[in-house]
């Protein structure tokens, strides 16, 4: 499965909107960081620390609905434990974000106070909405302001340019295209950004992806790729990804000519029930155990 090694996809609209990151903070009084909550550590951009730097932030474990349960509340009490507060949303539902406003307020408390001394005290609170691409920006910003104000689309690479939106609770947000990093140091990394869609389908071989991926559900959730699918014990076995994916196919009927499986349409099949979290509620991470050292693969 080397063909995976090195995914690398910056467009030249992401290395402007790292730059229109830098100099936008500065109007902002929060940032609102969206990650994976299936990957979230993979789907947190790391150039984004030093772009916020000392800035008020939240994290948002958003598409919680698809991810597991448990392992969302653990990444909540980690990020709790760096002094980040951190909320389970699935932007797409709404749930989760009736406490939203509240934690932006609690987060902001003492820079409301002040305000309020300077007389300052209907001033709307000023929030930057950042992650990457295909994370669920413009179903946040959707969500909240009750309107289809931002494009949403199931593809990354769609909000191209930064946009204010402003709320009838007070509150203008301030939507930034979706930005990945120059380049994937971890291998793993790419991986899991693939197989979640944060990185376009069309520069990859979906196949090779999505054989691996049944490999790593095999390693992780093994029963639920199995009842998924109805495999046997000895198909959850096969070492191999593409034997695997062969599998998968054939027990969902996609033959082609002398019986072979069309590989290619199984591949899409299982990326996008992954995706969709038709297989299951999956997180392929795990939080530290202690703030500041690498998330380990679960």
């Amino acid at each position: 499965m080397s063909d995976l090694v090195s995914i690398q996809w910056f467009p030249g609209h992401m290395a402007k909107t790292r730059r229109l990151m830098r100099e936008s903070v500065r109007l902002v009084d929060l940032v609102v960081e969206l990650t994976d909550a299936r990957i979230p550590q993979s789907s947190r951009n790391p150039e984004l620390s030093a772009i916020v730097g000392k800035k008020a932030r939240i994290v948002l474990l958003n598409k919680a609905d698809s991810a597991d349960p448990e392992a969302t509340a653990r990444w909540c009490s980690y990020y709790k434990a760096l002094g980040i507060p951190a909320l389970a949303t699935d932007c797409r539902t709404g749930k989760g974000l009736g406490g939203f406003l509240p934690l932006v307020k609690e987060t902001l408390a003492d820079k409301m106070a002040q305000w309020e001394k300077k007389g300052m005290g209907g001033r709307p609170i000023r929030m930057m909405i950042v992650g990457i691409p295909n994370v669920g920006k413009s179903s946040l910003i959707n969500r909240l302001s009750g309107r289809r104000s931002a494009k949403v689309e199931d593809r990354p690479g769609v909000t191209r340019g930064k946009q204010w939106v402003t709320l009838d609770s007070g509150l203008e947000l301030l939507d930034m295209p979706g930005v990945l990093w120059p380049k994937f140091e971890d291998k793993q990394v790419g991986e899991y950004l693939a197989f979640t869609g944060a990185v376009k389908d069309d520069i990859l071989d979906v196949e090779t992806l999505a054989a691996r991926l049944a490999q790593v559900l095999a390693q992780r959730y093994p029963r639920l790729l199995q009842e998924r699918y109805k495999l046997t014990e000895e198909m959850l076995a096969l070492e191999e990804g593409y034997d695997l994916l062969e599998a998968i196919g054939r027990k969902r009927g996609m033959l082609i000519a002398g019986g072979e499986v069309n590989l290619e349409r199984a591949a899409v099949m299982l990326l996008d029930e992954f995706r969709g979290g038709k297989i299951g509620r999956i997180t392929l991470e795990a939080p530290p155990r202690e703030p500041g050292r690498e998330a380990p693969a679960q």
